[in-house]
């Protein structure tokens, strides 16, 4: 399960980073739809030049993994990189499913590549996948507001509800952030959903096959962030976010990891 598991994450990893390393968006947009013409190739067994594209072939060849999965976690990147900066999402659920389609998805194949036929495994990938996307959302937008001064994945319910909605000329909504104390709040609300998903999965603990758990543990890094957050009152901000691994020293983190792991716990 190990080299799936290392596949599919590369895979991830290629289409997550798309965006960010292009020097234009146009270059971003057009690795993805790259990526999502190489998946029907993969599928149809023609030969791809890409060491991770390679990779991917040889798990699909050897494993049962749907392709619904990977076109659908594709699908989602390029339909969001085709947002425009102003465009926000209007609910929190918006967010959730995008975290769904990009994270959950790669668990779900993950699982299947094991050969593990579990809906309470299901269950639980979807909402570490929720959970987890909700999070790294949180903790990219920092990183946005440097880019464009903009922050896409703040919901407009929750801005609104913190005072962080306002009207630009053209009377489009944008989110400011004026008041730290706001954005605190509003990272909080989202964090609290992401935490309720991890919750979720591990009120099912109990009920996924033993196999799955190493499947289920990228859990942990996700408790690890939020556990960051709520030190520094969840102002993606400050500065120790950025430390370590996830805002923790690396030798922590590890020994965490490995933990976890042997107590087959996620």
């Amino acid at each position: 399960m190990r080299k799936s598991a290392f596949a599919l994450r590369a895979f991830n990893v290629e289409t997550a980073r798309a965006m960010d390393i292009a020097s234009d968006p146009r270059i971003g947009l057009m690795r993805l739809l790259w990526w999502q013409e190489a998946i029907d190739k993969i599928f149809s067994k023609k030969l791809i030049e890409h060491p991770v594209a390679q990779a991917l072939a040889s798990v699909i060849s050897e494993h049962k993994v749907s392709k619904s999965w990977l076109k659908r976690s594709v699908e989602a990147r390029i339909k969001d990189a085709k947002r425009e900066v102003s465009d926000i999402p209007e609910t929190v659920e918006e967010l959730e499913r995008y975290a769904e389609d990009t994270m959950s998805t790669i668990l779900y194949s993950t699982l299947q590549a094991g050969g593990i036929r579990s809906t309470a495994a299901d269950h639980a990938a979807s909402h570490i996948g929720k959970a987890s996307g909700l999070v790294l959302l949180l903790k990219s937008l920092p990183y946005h507001a440097s880019r464009n001064r903009h922050f896409p994945y703040i919901p407009v319910e929750v801005a609104e509800k913190h005072g962080l909605l306002v009207k630009d000329q053209g009377g489009q909504p944008e989110i400011r952030i004026d008041s730290r104390e706001g954005l605190c709040n509003a990272v909080f609300e989202m964090a609290s959903v992401a935490n309720s998903h991890l919750e979720k999965a591990r009120a099912l603990a109990g009920t996924v096959p033993a196999e799955a758990h190493p499947v289920l543990l990228p859990a942990l890094p996700t408790q690890v962030i939020l556990d960051t957050l709520s030190r520094v009152q969840f102002d993606v901000f400050d500065p120790r976010l950025t430390r370590g691994i996830l805002g923790v020293l690396p030798l922590w983190f590890q020994l965490k990891l490995k933990w976890y792991s042997w107590r087959r716990k996620y």
